[in-house]
Parts: C-alpha cells; structure tokens; sequence
C-alpha cells in the first residue's frame, strides 16, 4: 500500500507546497492552502483512474493541413435561449460547466433540457447531491416527458465512466463536480485535489468518445465557481447564473466560449412549472409606464449579439453624513466615480454633498462603458428634479476629457430601439447612422457639456 504524506494545496491555483504557508507563490492568494492527505505514489494496477487514460486508441500525429475544417458539429438543447448562450447548440465532446447560487435553476434547467433532447438520442442525468426519487420528483412536478432519460445517483467517477460506457449517451450532465471523488486520491470530496482530478478525466473522456458533458459547479459567497482556478481552463465552456433571489428572471451569461461569443446572455423566468423562455427581453427589462419620473432613462445595452434595452435608475440627495455615499447595483461602481467626477469637471455639476444612487431595474447586470452616457444622464435628471421624455433612449462611453466616444454595434442598438418605439436616441456623433430612419429624432453628442441643452 502507497504511503500516504500531507500536502498543502491553494485553492485559487491548485498548487502543491508540503508546508503551509500564508500567501501562495504562485498565485499571491492569502490564506489560501488547505491540508489534504494524497498518495505518495500509485501503482498502475492501483489507479483505477489511469485506466481511463484512452478510449479511443492511441493517437498519430498528423500535419494540419490533413485535417478538415468542416464546422464543428452541434445539437440543440431543446432550449433556444440555452442555444444563444452555448453559440447555436452544444458541440460534440465539448465540456460546458455551469456554476450558479444555490436553489437559482441550475438543475431546473438541465433537467429540462435533457428530457427534451432524450426524445431524440441517449441522455444520461448524473447526480451526486439528490437520490433519484429526489429528481423523478422534480420531473414529474415540471410536467416532464422523461420516459427515456437515464438517471444515475452516484459519486464515484469511475462508476459514472462505466455506465457511461455501457449506456453510450450523446450528452451527460453531471450534478455537481464537487460531489465527485475518484479512488486515486485519499482526500474528501469537493478539495482542490478531487475536483482537479475528476474533472480531467470527465474532460478526457469527453474529448476521447465524443460525448458531450456538463458540470455543474457550486459558487463561493464571492460568486466566483469553486475549486481552483485550473477548473475554468480545462472546460469549454463557462456559464454563470445570474439573478435576483427576491426577482423571478434568471440570466444564463457566457464567461468563457471556445465555440462562440462570450458575454452572451440568455433570459428566463421562474415559474411553478420550471424555467421558460423570454422571447423579449428589452420589454421585460423596461416595463414602462405612461410617465416617467426624474432619474429615469433607457439604455440601449449590448449583451454579446444580442441589443437589449433596460432603465438605469438615479438618486441624488442630501447627505446626512460626513461622506457622502456612491452605491450601485448592476453596474460597476469604479465607473459611476469616474462619471461623477467628469462631470464635475466638465459639465459644472456640483453634487460633492450629495448622496448618488444607481440601479439598473430588473437586476440585470450592465459592464459595458456604453452606459456611461445613460448614467450621467439619469444623475443629472435625478440632481434637477427634471423628467426625461418616455421615448427617449440613450448610449454612448465618456471619456475623461468630457468627449462622447462611439461604441461597438451603435446601428443595432438603433434599430432594437426603433423597434420597441423609441423616437429620440442621443447617440455619439460617431454612431450617427448614414440612412436615415422615418419619424426618428437622433440627437449626436459629441461632448459631455452637449447634455445640458436637452435639459
């Protein structure tokens, strides 16, 4: 039997150091080793991890101009807006993980999924957090067809590998990695070490036999997925679920993408009956009103392909404290100072005593610096107690100068805000389309200070 011997390893980057130690080298990370018993050695009879080295043989090396570049072939989920999200389908022997705060639709969601795409090829649903009573149950509360979806609780990738083997599925779907350990390693379920190791060989196998798998990873309370860092490497595909716990709209987001755009978003709402589809987005996120209030003002966002217009939210008040205070939610706060402070300087807004709150309105999350405009839009009106117009929408990046600058894809937002019956957009000159569109009132900025004639 391998002597076992205790190893320190840092949960941010997975490396191994045999004395603890406050900060990783590698990595920088503080407090971040944890103990874990390994095996000082495996033999190859004992590993029954290495056994699954091949599946398909060995492999040749070959020029690249002897391989094919034919497009890399996909089935759909059964799911548009998954579809959107994952690049046009799941893509054969590709690993998608999926990470998400608990109880927000991970499962919901795959369940669905599979039970759809097993009408039409072998699906396997793996789980190793819930007994399978447990998800026939939540199938049948879903009102689910899950006559041909093959089910299997279990913890051990090397059992999981064997079935898969003998039922030979198209996709499978494996319900969390973190509950996963394999018989090479000694330590518990969930450490660096164990999701390192099952993961790779859950990738091996997938890259080896064609069959299509997804992981769902646990968070941390920062919202980051689990394990070490090397997890999101070895994956195809990073999915984040994003979402209000007190709001029934989940977002689906594309961190990283080997087969398509990342950033890219798909919209669901939360029912009794599981998770459905929001064809329109943009009127969801906005739900406008017959008048609108001071602070009020409609983005014309960019989420990867998709143009999506949401309300950003200001308040402006008097500060009863000695600092006043800078919050947002949805957006990025070292922008909003930014804003705060261009404004200021090039626009003579005088609001240092002032406390300034920004929302964006269906907890939906907005990175990009198009927003800029939109948010300095929404102080100043909030700051002046003056109501935009309803038909309004805005978009554009400030810079520190005080200048307007154009961003990506401004013809799309155009007509995905003419669409929903926008009449005016305040657009950057360079954005100022060439055709001119009928009844539509578009206004070029080129400087910050250009603001105040609209007010």
């Amino acid at each position: 039997m391998a002597k076992a011997k205790v190893l320190y390893v840092c949960s941010d980057c997975g490396s191994q150091s045999s004395q603890w130690a406050g900060q990783c080298n590698q990595c920088g990370a503080w407090n971040s080793f944890q103990e874990e018993t390994s095996a000082a050695s495996v033999s190859k009879e004992g590993s029954k991890g290495l056994r699954f080295a091949s599946f398909a043989g060995k492999q040749k090396v070959v020029t690249l101009s002897e391989i094919s570049a034919e497009d890399t072939r996909r089935f759909s989920s059964s799911i548009a807006e998954l579809d959107r999200v994952l690049g046009g389908g799941i893509v054969n022997g590709s690993v998608v993980l999926i990470g998400g705060d608990p109880g927000i639709g991970k499962s919901t969601l795959l369940l669905q999924s599979l039970a759809r795409v097993s009408q039409a090829m072998p699906a396997l649903y793996v789980s190793g957090e819930e007994s399978a009573q447990q998800i026939a149950s939540r199938a049948e509360r879903l009102g689910l067809d899950a006559s041909k979806l093959k089910l299997m609780a279990e913890n051990q990738v090397e059992a999981i590998i064997d079935a898969a083997a003998q039922v030979k599925p198209a996709v499978m779907v494996i319900d969390s990695i973190q509950t996963l350990f394999t018989d090479v390693l000694q330590s518990a379920p969930g450490s660096v070490s164990q999701v390192r190791e099952t993961a790779a060989l859950l990738v091996r196998y997938a890259k080896q036999t064609g069959v299509s798998v997804i992981l769902v990873g646990h968070v941390t309370k920062e919202g980051a997925l689990a394990g070490p860092r090397v997890l999101e490497h070895m994956v195809d595909t990073v999915l984040y679920f994003e979402g209000d716990s007190g709001s029934r709209f989940r977002l689906v987001r594309a961190i990283k993408n080997r087969f398509g755009p990342v950033n890219e978003i798909g919209v669901f709402a939360m029912q009794d009956d599981g998770l459905h589809e929001v064809s329109n987005p943009s009127a969801m996120f906005l739900g406008r009103k017959e008048t609108l209030s001071p602070g009020s003002v409609v983005l014309a966002s960019q989420e990867g392909t998709r143009s999506l217009l949401v309300e950003v939210q200001a308040l402006v008040d008097d500060t009863q404290a000695s600092n006043p205070r800078r919050l947002c939610v949805g957006l990025d706060g070292t922008r909003l100072a930014m804003i705060l402070a261009v404004l200021h300087r090039h626009a003579g807004l005088q609001i240092g005593n002032q406390d300034v709150f920004v929302n964006v309105v269906g907890g939906v999350r907005v990175l990009e610096p198009a927003s800029d405009l939109a948010v300095a839009l929404a102080i100043i009106s909030s700051f002046r107690d003056h109501t935009l117009a309803k038909d309004m929408a805005v978009f554009g990046e400030l810079g520190l100068t005080g200048e307007v600058r154009p961003v990506q894809r401004g013809d799309q937002r155009i007509r995905e805000a003419i669409k929903l019956g926008f009449t005016t957009l305040l657009v950057p000159e360079s954005n100022m389309p060439r055709k001119k569109h009928k009844g539509i009132r578009l206004v070029a900025l080129k400087h910050v200070r250009d603001i105040q004639d609209i007010f």
